[in-house]
C-alpha cells in the first residue's frame, strides 16, 4: 500500500478515515501519487460514514475531478479534514465534503489552471478556450461549497488567493475550524457588488433627482498595487492546476521576502547549484 495514503476505522465512532496525503495524478510515477484507481479501491472499503484527513499541493485536474465526484457519491456523510494544505486542484477535493473542516494552521489555496502546449497558432487557441472551459469547471464546486458569486471566485482566482483557516471560513469554502467548538465563528464575508450594479444604482440616484454624496477616490497604495502584479505572474512551466505552481508560489514569496537580507538571494543560490550538476 501506498505509504501516503491509506485508511483506518475509528473505534470510537464506527466511521472510517482516510489519510489522504501527497499530489493528485492519473498515473503514479514516483510512488507518493493519489490516483482515482487508488482511491477507488481504497473507497469501496468504506460503506458509512467517511472522513478524510487532507494534506495535498494538488496535482492533475481531471483526477481530482474524478476523486471529487467519488466523494460526492459516497453514500454515507463525508467530512473532509484539511490538516495542511489544500492547494490547486486539492482546494477541488476539499469542496466534496458534507462538511470541510481546517486545522488552525491549515492553508487553502485557489489559482487559474494552466498547461503545457506545443503548436502552431490554432493549437494554442484550442488550448486556451480548453483552460477557459477548466476553469469555469473549478468555479462550479468553488460557487456550489460557498455560495459566493462566479465573478468573485474568478477574480480570487485570477490573482492566485491563499486562504488562512479564519479566511477561507468566512467566504464559505470551509464550514468551520478544527478544535474551535464553541468560540465565535466570523460572519460570511458579503459579495462584492459588481460594477453593473453600481452603475444601475448611480442612474437611479440621478432619475431620482436626489443628490448622492461621492466619497473621494482612495490613493492606491504603491505597495498593494506591486503586491497585485506579482500575484498575476502566470507560470508557463506548471501542469494543469498543478502542485508545481503551488510550490513555485510559494518559493516566490519567501524569495521576494529575503532577496534584500544579508547573504545569497534564493535565486542566485539556485543559479550556483545548477553549476554544480
Amino acid at each position: 500500500m501506498n505509504k501516503f495514503w491509506n485508511w483506518v476505522r475509528n473505534e470510537d465512532t464506527g466511521s472510517a478515515e482516510l489519510i489522504f496525503n501527497g499530489p493528485i495524478s492519473e498515473d503514479t510515477w514516483f510512488g507518493d501519487e493519489i490516483t482515482p484507481a487508488m482511491f477507488r479501491n481504497e473507497l469501496s472499503k468504506v460503506s458509512g460514514d467517511l472522513t478524510v484527513w487532507l494534506n495535498s499541493p494538488g496535482g492533475d485536474v481531471f483526477a481530482a475531478s474524478q476523486i471529487y465526484t467519488m466523494l460526492r457519491n459516497h453514500k454515507g456523510k463525508v467530512t473532509v479534514k484539511i490538516d495542511g494544505i489544500a492547494a490547486s486542484a486539492a482546494s477541488v477535493v476539499a469542496m466534496a465534503g458534507d462538511e470541510t473542516l481546517i486545522a488552525p494552521t491549515g492553508m487553502l489555496m485557489i489559482h487559474n489552471p494552466s498547461t503545457v502546449a506545443f503548436g502552431n497558432k490554432e493549437a494554442m487557441q484550442k488550448a486556451i478556450e480548453l483552460l477557459d472551459e477548466v476553469k469555469e469547471s473549478i468555479i462550479n464546486a468553488y460557487e456550489e461549497k460557498s455560495g459566493l458569486s462566479r465573478s468573485k471566485i474568478a477574480r480570487m482566482m485570477d490573482e492566485e488567493t491563499w486562504l488562512n483557516a479564519k479566511k477561507a471560513q468566512s467566504l464559505g469554502l470551509v464550514d468551520g475550524i478544527l478544535f474551535a467548538s464553541g468560540q465565535p465563528q466570523p460572519k460570511p464575508e458579503e459579495d462584492e457588488p459588481d460594477e453593473d450594479e453600481d452603475d444601475d444604482d448611480k442612474t437611479k440616484d440621478e432619475d431620482a433627482g436626489t443628490d448622492t454624496p461621492v466619497d473621494p477616490p482612495a490613493e492606491e497604495d504603491p505597495d498593494e498595487e506591486g503586491k497585485l502584479k506579482r500575484r498575476r505572474k502566470t507560470d508557463d512551466k506548471a501542469m494543469s492546476y498543478s502542485a508545481v505552481a503551488a510550490m513555485t508560489s510559494l518559493m516566490e514569496r519567501i524569495s521576494e521576502k529575503y532577496t534584500s537580507a544579508k547573504g545569497v538571494p534564493i535565486d542566485q543560490l539556485e543559479k550556483r547549484l545548477n553549476l554544480l550538476k
